[in-house]
């Protein structure tokens, strides 16, 4: 491994469920070195350092390091956060388990719904009151919020989360509070609402801040712990953590603001899959990423990777939501370590539950008994039990090929090899709903969408059989999959996304008011650019408007180019809502009158890249040294076939190469299967043309 130079280093480190990933950039060099390793649950940060040794780089070394995580979503989805308390308004103890009263499954009698984070013992109220402009209707009554203090420290409590009724506007009395408590709790994390959010729907708002004071002392103890290794390993640069909009945000802020990390690593796979659309002069995408626990799904439309305000986690019938601005991307617990089982009606399933990095699948041999999506893909020949990452790590097919007979096929009276491949048909139907959570689910045609990016460990292992499963007719693998997310971290650039509530008539504002509002959200963003000093190359702005028909309840995000605001062109922002809202509804009203809510502003402080290099080109022919061997492969058309392996390091530029064949890499395993073709493109990225017959 060759030396790099001090100092000259990006490294990017993405902690998964099973695996953790580094990607190390020399920026002088134009080097690109990795590393993965089992992810380690007891210590995270032995995992990043172990996968930095892998890739031969040292924290003395780099002036940046990006880390993202799903520690958070994995905190709230496992309810293993903290005992925290909810300090609001005399009279709304209860709107975080009221919520909004609807009932996503309308007729089921099983139905249950949300559970709040914080009980309801632990939610406390204190009198003040303001009103929806944000003028005091009672004061902050100070000796009740010391009773509070008092039963808080009492109760050890170790996070309170503050929320007032339309703070949103006014936030005075939630600062009050914070700072009040944070003088008389020393050691308990705080957080109030209006830190997170300046958007009106106190329900929303009231998760959220739970949701952050619920993983908050989480989050913080353990990015504490990176920075205290990372300093005694002599990195003296700056450290960034990746949000869940894929844009990067200083350390002091992740610790506080925790729940803008929920979705950092996923985030950044999609913005990986941005940059090489991009590259590749593809508009519309969808990013499908599946590691060893979950497998997700993004879209990038029109070039960009879409971002929602909210979203909710856990799924949306008994989900807790979250304002806050995130990639857009829906999960489904099917991974490389998910379980199969059979249930006592005798239907074979497949996961949520995950058998992670510890014990990991049976084939791993540290434990696991479990069959998992790992031990059938084994099983059936797509994985070479010796040469699993590289060779780093054995697998027992004895194992595998043992537990899927004992657990699956003898109680469903098939063979080994069938039982394997219904795990597989399963996961690859259960993957597909990802898919389709961020394309038909949003209102968009999946149709619109020909090209699917597969990265992830086990992400090319399957890409062919979603794509089938949902008529995609390419598939795209990127250099070093396993790494893919890592990788996307060192595109990313640092983001500020600002909102604030404004409820007025389209037709009764100004569009002087309008661009002073804009100005006033796009200062705030410049001053935490600034405050970075993170030396970016330029800045750029983005803005959008919530908007809705007046009597509407819910409002449609509409992005507004700003030569809208140049023109002062009221018009084309009621024909781009009118447009929106007929994309995402199938009809719009040109006619109704409009109202905005919320507007929003996305300040980016470009940072430098690493940039892909053009590989060597060879013939349509791969030469023979990439070709390693030959196998036995099992496949849902044909059965056992052999299929020619090829080592991906050996392919080149214009390499062709036709199905049933596997194309084997450090840390991932391509799946060409019968009647598919793959072709290599100038930058070594593995393009797949699925049979559509």
């Amino acid at each position: 491994m060759a030396q790099s130079n001090p100092a000259r280093l990006r490294i990017a480190a993405d902690i998964g469920g099973t695996f953790t990933d580094v990607a190390a950039f020399d920026e002088k060099r134009g080097v690109l070195m990795l590393g993965k390793t089992l992810t380690t649950p007891h210590r995270l940060v032995g995992g990043i350092l172990e996968g930095m040794g892998k890739a031969g780089v040292s924290p003395h070394e780099a002036k940046l390091f990006l880390h993202g995580s799903t520690i958070a979503i994995n905190t709230m989805l496992e309810r293993s956060g903290a005992r925290a308390a909810l300090v609001t308004t005399r009279g709304f103890r209860d709107i975080y388990e009221i919520g909004r009263i609807n009932r996503p499954d309308s007729f089921s009698l099983r139905h249950r719904k949300h559970v709040p984070l914080i009980e309801r013992d632990l939610r406390f109220e204190v009198t003040e009151r303001l009103l929806a402009d944000g003028s005091v209707l009672q004061p902050l009554a100070m000796d009740e919020v010391a009773a509070v203090a008092d039963e808080l420290q009492r109760l050890d409590i170790e996070a309170v989360a503050v929320l007032f009724l339309h703070s949103y506007r006014n936030p005075a009395h939630e600062q009050t509070v914070k700072r009040y408590l944070q003088k008389r709790l020393p050691g308990v994390f705080v957080s109030a609402s209006a830190d997170l959010s300046q958007e009106y729907r106190e329900f929303e708002r009231t998760s959220t801040v739970a949701a952050n004071a619920y993983i908050g002392p989480r989050v913080h103890r353990y990015l504490g712990e990176i920075e205290q290794e990372m300093q005694r390993a002599k990195f003296a640069g700056k450290f960034l953590v990746v949000q869940s909009t894929g844009g990067l945000y200083a350390l002091n802020e992740a610790r506080q603001d925790c729940v803008r990390m929920m979705e950092s690593g996923p985030a950044a796979g999609v913005i990986g899959t941005q940059a090489l659309c991009h590259m590749l002069g593809i508009d519309n995408a969808i990013a499908f990423d599946m590691g060893g626990t979950t497998a997700k799904a993004g879209v990038v439309r029109a070039g960009n990777a879409l971002v929602t305000g909210s979203t909710m986690i856990g799924g949306y019938l008994t989900g807790l939501p979250l304002l806050t601005s995130m990639i857009d991307i829906h999960e489904v617990g099917t991974g490389g370590g998910s379980i199969a089982s059979v249930s006592a009606a005798g239907a074979l399933r497949v996961g949520p539950k995950s058998a992670g990095a510890a014990p990991g699948p049976a084939c791993y041999g540290l434990g696991g008994i479990e069959p998992t999506v790992t031990d059938a893909n084994l099983v059936l020949g797509r994985l070479d039990a010796k040469r699993f990452l590289g060779g780093e790590m054995l697998l027992d097919k004895s194992a595998a090929t043992e537990t899927i007979r004992a657990r699956i096929a003898a109680p469903l009276r098939l063979t080994p090899t069938t039982a394997a491949m219904g795990i597989l048909r399963i996961a690859a139907a259960a993957m597909s709903h990802a898919v389709k959570g961020v394309t038909t689910d949003r209102g968009l045609d999946p149709a619109a969408f020909p090209t699917l990016f597969a990265y992830g460990g086990a992400g090319p292992l399957h890409a062919s059989m979603v794509a089938r499963e949902l008529r995609i007719p390419r598939v795209i693998i990127p250099r070093a999959p396993g790494h893919f997310s890592a990788f996307g971290m060192l595109l990313s650039d640092f983001r500020r996304d600002l909102v604030r509530s404004h409820f007025i008539s389209l037709d009764a504002v100004k569009m002087d008011q309008l661009e002073a509002w804009f100005s006033a959200l796009e200062a705030q963003g410049v001053a935490a650019l600034t405050e970075a000093d993170l030396g970016t190359r330029k800045l750029l702005i983005t803005r959008a408007i919530d908007m809705r028909y007046v009597g509407q309840e819910h409002a449609v995000t509409v992005d507004m180019p700003l030569a809208v605001f140049r023109r002062r062109d009221k018009k084309g922002i009621k024909a781009a809502f009118d447009a929106a809202h007929e994309e995402r509804y199938g009809r719009g009203s040109p006619h109704e009158v409009a109202e905005i809510v919320s507007i929003r502003s996305t300040v980016t402080g470009v940072m430098k890249k690493p940039s892909l290099e053009k590989i060597t080109r060879g013939t349509a022919r791969p030469r023979a040294d990439a070709k390693s061997a030959s196998r036995g492969v099992y496949f849902e058309r044909g059965g056992w076939a052999e299929a020619a392996v090829y080592r991906r390091e050996g392919l080149l530029a214009g390499n062709v190469i036709r199905g049933p064949a596997l194309v084997e890499e450090h840390a991932s395993t391509t799946v060409v299967q019968p009647g598919d073709s793959l072709r290599v493109d100038e930058y070594g990225n593995l393009v797949i043309s699925i049979d559509r017959n």
